[in-house]
């Protein structure tokens, strides 16, 4: 007997069950159901709705449901047209007329509320320790790499050079906000809705508070009206899962041209590296290319569901069913690629004279700018005369430390025979050493930061 059917003559056509029916994806929700059940159950035993024993009867009554789901004994029947009914439904046959009564007061509208921010908290909680597994990974390979020389690049053009390290750990700190995003998200997420029913608010003498904190809730939503249809930490998670894909995006695209063979400065251990069917010097990094792809299908997602959400009227609406399939899509699809990004990270084979050998001198220009400034010269101008150098460099075709101090003093008489010391790629990113520079000194402060960061989550 379907919730809802009093009220009409006829049974739903197969046609509406077909496109409105959620059990094929809610059913995931099912502890969470299970669990809001419970702690409703006390809630309305304590107002005086059910008896002691009459709540003793639907909680145990729920628990050996429970125990069918975790089982995978449970038996979806035809008129389970959700979670909520399925499990309803399995609860009167196994105590009897008595299971109609814990719906007493509630609505499917804030119990699938309550149930999906359950289910959030839970998500959250499990992205997270992936994600610091993944931080941690970085946190590992960049200590080994503290003096691994790397091209830095802006435009994909040589730009200065840097280290591995630093390159490494720009990646935990975007990852660091990811986490902080979605402590914020958890945050707001953990507001129980339940005791709005369907929109007004329920006549029983319910405790909000005590039932919130009996869920593991931080508070209670203050109106009923947008209790049952705040969707906003649907939105922020999903918001947090593709920012993070992003992320993970240009962790993959740098990886993809740093393993292709013109680069040659890294290479996927064998066992996270594909082939090709036809050509059989082939090495892809197919992870890399998912990862890439992936952030397309979360950035989706998010879009979908604020179209969904732009126009609706107040209170609930059937559109909102639309949240759970790309929040569990977003979470299931984060939750199969981050492992890989790991172990990616992990087993990653490092070329350092590959990267050495692609550091061109061109890419100390700003150093010998920079050595101009020291004797006195203003940036502007001398950032004018570096140039003239490395267009001199090129027309002789030669590298700049091989231009000789008469070269360079027809450019300007600041020159000095000390200006030898401006062509060392190491001492450059030595000199770099402010805090959140590449070098050495600079990013080992930087991993104890970072360190300290994961300690204190």
């Amino acid at each position: 007997m379907a919730m809802w059917g009093g009220r009409f003559s006829e049974p739903s056509d197969d046609d509406l069950r077909a496109l409105q029916d959620s059990i094929d994806f809610d059913r995931r929700l099912y502890r969470q159901d299970i669990q809001g059940s419970i702690a409703y159950a006390k809630a309305i035993a304590a107002a005086g709705v059910i008896t002691a024993d009459e709540a003793d009867t639907i909680i145990n009554g729920l628990q050996q449901v429970l125990e069918e789901f975790a089982n995978e004994t449970f038996e979806l029947k035809p008129g389970d047209e959700d979670i909520h009914t399925a499990v309803e439904r399995r609860l009167t046959e196994l105590v009897g007329p008595v299971g109609g009564k814990l719906h007493t007061g509630r609505s499917r509208n804030d119990q699938v509320a309550t149930d999906f921010r359950l289910w959030v908290i839970d998500a959250i909680g499990g992205v997270d320790m992936l994600l610091d597994q993944l931080q941690r990974a970085l946190v590992e390979q960049a200590t080994a790499h503290l003096d691994t020389l790397l091209p830095g690049y802006t435009h994909l053009q040589p730009a200065q050079p840097i280290t591995l390290a630093h390159w490494l750990m720009s990646f935990f700190w975007m990852l660091s906000r990811d986490r902080e995003r979605l402590a914020e998200a958890k945050q707001r997420t953990s507001v129980s809705p339940l005791g709005s029913g369907a929109l007004a608010g329920t006549p029983l003498d319910i405790d909000r508070e005590a039932l919130a904190h009996d869920l593991g809730f931080a508070s209670y939503s203050q109106n009923s009206l947008d209790g049952v249809s705040d969707r906003d930490f649907v939105a922020e998670t999903l918001f947090a899962l593709a920012l993070m894909g992003t992320h993970l995006s240009r962790l993959a695209e740098d990886i993809i041209i740093y393993s292709n063979p013109l680069f040659g400065y890294i290479s996927l251990n064998d066992r996270y590296s594909t082939g090709s069917s036809l050509m059989p010097q082939k090495r892809n990094a197919d992870p890399m290319e998912l990862a890439r792809g992936k952030a397309g299908r979360l950035i989706g997602h998010l879009t979908g569901l604020l179209t969904v959400l732009k126009g609706l009227p107040s209170t609930y609406n059937k559109d909102l069913q639309e949240d759970k399939e790309a929040l569990f899509d977003a979470v299931d699809t984060v939750e199969k690629l981050l492992p890989v990004v790991i172990a990616v990270i992990r087993t990653l084979n490092v070329r350092p004279e590959k990267m050495r050998a692609a550091l061109d001198e061109d890419m100390l220009a700003t150093d010998l700018a920079d050595y101009l400034v020291h004797r006195g010269m203003p940036f502007r101008q001398a950032h004018h005369v570096a140039g003239q150098a490395v267009a001199l460099a090129s027309s002789e075709g030669v590298k700049l430390s091989k231009l000789s101090l008469d070269q360079l003093r027809g450019l300007s008489e600041l020159f000095a025979e000390d200006v030898t010391q401006v062509f060392d790629f190491a001492a450059s990113v030595a000199r770099r050493n402010a805090p959140g520079g590449p070098a050495p000194s600079a990013v080992r402060q930087q991993i104890e930061q970072a360190r300290t960061w994961l300690a204190g989550r």
